[in-house]
């Protein structure tokens, strides 16, 4: 979770999956929510949370037997999905097989209220994330499955290294793919209308594929978001993507490393990968070099990074063809990388810039590829409070930063951007305190 702009982490983005019904049916269901919804609101939040204001610390998992639901109005929440179900193509039977006997889960509830006292650093994100193990594991499991993984790279143009990327990435190869049962899981968060109807739809798609006989709701696990398998697909991005590569009639990607492999390329071809292409390179930028506002926006040809001096940090040749714009995550003091639109492509499956950068980084690993020349800066974590001070003084300049949630991306960083450069100094759009300090004495 996608996005990654993602639930926790879901594994991949976020897709949402219309299913229609009659008109009848959409009246009487949207009726017997809305009184649902609003019942079950203050049942299912504590006393203290209700009088909390917004910026109260989240509850952690170890309080999820605070979260109370009524579990006649969760049962009654569950029949309102049948017609739904239904119109999707799900039988009764599988219906009741997967929903009869399902329960709500407060933990899960607890997870949604549960955030981050601190964003993440760069060097502390891809120093987990990109590690001499991992990579040595993944150059192991490579050749136990190189059949499966030539296949995959014949029928999408995905290279295998950034299969093996994702795949470790996600569930360190398989092994840590998360316990939650799916349909529960989803269940509890469409009940509580967390994200809107977007888990319900979810749930609805999970039913489907239990009706197509993909796997049992018993061995349908993943994360407490629903993310599902060794390749963490929500159910609606299983059904658009998931591949059968062995044949055996079933896409696998709970125990099928080679349906799973299958998978995680076919999601990527699909959203448009450029086969052939890398993802990007770390590069050196000589003295002196004067960063332009837009140059982390702005696609350009090899030839006008080589004319302004820019070069390839591993002293190859860059790659010819492929239009890459400039990416700075830890700012001007940390290492340099030109990245393509396949940069880009990674990131569907998790929007996130620390992401996509860490499966590009572990596939470069993978390829037997030197690390990083450069180092990451030493930097203290910015607190998720501060976060969104930062997010306040941005909107308060009149930049628009999206909700208030504590969340760096890439509206934050464009206004940093556009920021330093009417300051007059280098706009390279990493948030840090120090800049947080320059905007509070700021007019």
């Amino acid at each position: 979770m996608a996005a990654r702009s993602s639930t926790a982490r879901p594994g991949v983005q976020p897709e949402a999956t219309p299913y229609v019904s009659s008109f009848s049916q959409i009246l009487r269901l949207a009726l017997i929510v809305a009184l649902v919804s609003a019942a079950v609101g203050l049942l299912m939040t504590p006393r203290a949370a209700r009088a909390a204001p917004a910026a109260a610390p989240a509850r952690s998992l170890a309080k999820a037997e605070a979260v109370k639901i009524d579990p006649a109005a969760f049962s009654a929440f569950v029949e309102t999905l049948w017609p739904l179900a239904q119109a999707a193509g799900v039988s009764r039977a599988t219906f009741d097989g997967a929903l009869g006997d399902v329960a709500p889960v407060p933990a899960v509830l607890a997870r949604t209220r549960k955030q981050s006292e601190f964003t993440s650093t760069v060097r502390a994100y891809v120093g987990a994330a990109v590690t001499d193990k991992r990579a040595a594991r993944g150059q192991a499991l490579a050749r136990v499955h190189s059949e499966a993984l030539a296949r995959a790279e014949r029928a999408t143009g995905v290279d295998r290294h950034t299969i093996l990327a994702i795949w470790g990435t996600e569930t360190n190869y398989g092994v840590e793919t998360g316990g939650e049962q799916v349909v529960a899981a989803l269940a509890t968060l469409a009940f509580a209308r967390y994200r809107g109807d977007y888990f319900r739809d979810e749930l609805i798609a999970a039913l489907k594929i239990l009706e197509d006989g993909h796997v049992t709701p018993a061995a349908m696990r993943g994360s407490w978001a629903g993310a599902m398998g060794q390749t963490q697909f929500m159910p609606s991005s299983f059904l658009r993507h998931a591949v059968d590569a062995d044949g055996d009639g079933r896409a696998d990607i709970w125990s099928s490393p080679t349906d799973a492999l299958a998978s995680a390329a076919s999601f990527l071809n699909h959203h448009g990968w450029i086969a052939g292409a890398p993802w990007g390179y770390e590069v050196a930028l000589p003295a002196g070099f004067r960063l332009a506002a837009d140059d982390q926006e702005r696609y350009r040809p090899a030839a006008d990074w080589a004319q302004r001096g820019v070069t390839r940090a591993d002293g190859a040749a860059p790659p010819e063809g492929a239009e890459t714009r400039l990416l700075l995550p830890a700012g001007r003091a940390g290492p340099a990388f030109l990245v393509t639109r396949n940069f880009v492509v990674i990131r569907a499956y998790n929007n996130s810039m620390l992401y996509a950068l860490a499966v590009g980084l572990l596939a470069d690993r993978l390829a037997g590829r030197a690390p990083l020349v450069g180092r990451w800066p030493q930097e203290r974590a910015i607190a998720a409070t501060q976060a969104r001070e930062l997010q306040r003084e941005l909107q308060r300049r009149g930049y628009d930063v999206g909700a208030l949630d504590g969340k760096l991306g890439d509206k934050v960083r464009a206004a940093i951007r556009d920021w330093q450069a009417r300051q007059g100094v280098t706009p390279d759009g990493h948030p840090t305190l120090a800049l947080l300090e320059e905007m509070r004495k700021a007019p």
